[in-house]
């Protein structure tokens, strides 16, 4: 009986194992929930009604979008009279907010660094069955130090760089994975 016992335990120690291994294989998701008929997208300019006063906001958010679209593959970008889909989008803020709080000093708080948020309205469209696939939200964020030694129009604008990567990073997935 001892003998079937250890066989057991082997056995399970094996199946463990391979178990193990299989969970740490990758996968893509990469074109999983594309429709088979869209092939291509076509990707208008955004709109900005942020009221930000970020002058090229909408330029580099489409732009930034647009490039990671040819990057994935998964969808050719096209011109919307040959496109078999479009993703169209509104930028509805675009806020600046304290993110980290120091200790306080005789005049309270300091400020150390300060959040970019950003939020999309992204309507994705068949053309071809003519329907909506997704109309979702999107917001993400950049955070950029507060200090004297920092240039602060430098700073945040890599903040909203980093937001701007974040957020189409996020609309690309929810496009090829629907996530």
């Amino acid at each position: 009986m001892k003998l079937n016992s250890v066989r057991r335990v082997f056995l399970l120690l094996s199946i463990s194992i391979c178990l193990i291994n299989l969970s740490g294989c990758s996968y893509s998701f990469t074109g999983a929930s594309v429709p088979p008929h869209l092939r291509t997208i076509s990707i208008p300019l955004f709109v900005d009604r942020s009221g930000s006063g970020e002058f090229d906001l909408s330029e580099r958010l489409t732009n930034e979008l647009t490039r990671k679209f040819i990057d994935d593959n998964t969808l050719t970008v096209g011109d919307k009279l040959k496109s078999d889909s479009i993703i169209e989008g509104t930028i509805v803020s675009l806020t600046d907010a304290p993110a980290v709080l120091s200790g306080a000093d005789k005049v309270g708080e300091n400020i150390t660094s300060r959040r970019i948020t950003i939020t999309v309205k992204a309507v994705y469209r068949d053309l071809i069955k003519r329907q909506i696939i997704f109309e979702r939200s999107f917001s993400n964020y950049g955070d950029y130090p507060v200090n004297e030694s920092v240039d602060i129009i430098t700073v945040r604008r890599k903040a909203i760089e980093t937001a701007i990567d974040r957020i189409t990073e996020d609309i690309l997935l929810g496009v090829v994975s629907n996530w």
